[in-house]
């Protein structure tokens, strides 16, 4: 095993090779294309759904899987809008252009959202007003919450995971499916980065494993309701981490994004997120 000094602390780096590439499986809403990473060699590993954001399976996702894998865990990311008719308006780069209009608005608000789309020239706002359609009201997430429960029914069929030390990790919009996958089916271990609570927060009570919520200080639209999700979780009695950055907005987490990536709360988050997996996937 190599070790390797970050910022003063001594970090391990597994010397192990991974096995990647693209499978599918069988979802709610037909064949879903999923990113499989893991260990190589024989062996039964535990397992991880990532669950992307809402730019969707893109290099970011990837090399979280892979980082994973190289850690000793099995991981299946889901391509969520693989289906037509998403695929043909979630481009990520409509996703970049909806998203940077929505944070130009002052607040969220339907009415003034329509008035600034009327604004725009017709060629932008043609490519723009459908995608924020979807982004903000049109999003299935029922079929995806089945696709993500098929998906881990998917990893207890394959020989070389531990069908019960199953986790999951979603960041942004998947942060939120990944909290909803929780309340689901009974996975072993819940992450959330920066996502939003499951809709009705009672939900909550239907999670069995231990939950770890990653936040940024900055990112005001999510922590507006975070006491509501510590208040749930301490009702009834969950076994619940918070950990909020000073100074980390939205997506710190997002090393391909440098406007909101942020070094050293990032390096802390995945070294949290470690010590939880080891705790409630390898123990």
């Amino acid at each position: 095993m190599l070790t390797s000094d970050v910022a003063g602390a001594v970090v391990a780096i597994p010397s192990r090779t991974t096995t990647t590439g693209m499978v599918e499986y069988r979802g709610a809403s037909g064949s879903i294309p999923a990113y499989l990473a893991r260990p190589s060699g024989d062996g039964a590993w535990p397992a991880v759904v990532v669950i992307h954001d809402l730019f969707g399976l893109m290099d970011h996702t990837r090399d979280i899987a892979e980082r994973f894998a190289y850690e000793g865990y099995v991981t299946l990311a889901p391509n969520l809008f693989a289906s037509p008719e998403l695929a043909a308006v979630l481009t990520p780069a409509n996703v970049q252009k909806a998203m940077a209009f929505m944070f130009r608005l002052p607040r969220r608000d339907p009415v003034l959202a329509q008035q600034e789309l009327a604004k725009l020239p017709p060629d932008e706002r043609a490519i723009i007003a459908p995608t924020v359609e979807r982004l903000v009201g049109g999003l299935p997430k029922e079929r995806f919450s089945k696709d993500l429960v098929a998906a881990v029914n998917h990893l207890k069929t394959l020989p070389f995971v531990k069908g019960d030390r199953i986790g999951c990790v979603g960041f942004c919009f998947g942060g939120g499916l990944s909290i909803r996958l929780a309340c689901d089916v009974g996975v072993e271990a819940c992450v959330v980065f920066y996502g939003e609570n499951p809709s009705p927060i009672e939900r909550v009570r239907d999670i069995a494993g231990p939950v770890l919520g990653l936040y940024g200080a900055e990112d005001t639209r999510i922590n507006a309701d975070l006491d509501k999700l510590v208040k749930a979780m301490a009702d009834y009695k969950k076994d619940f981490e918070m950990r909020i950055y000073p100074g980390a907005p939205h997506a710190f987490f997002n090393d391909r994004n440098p406007t909101t990536y942020r070094e050293a709360a990032a390096r802390d988050a995945w070294d949290r997120v470690l010590r939880f997996y080891r705790r409630t996937l390898m123990a």
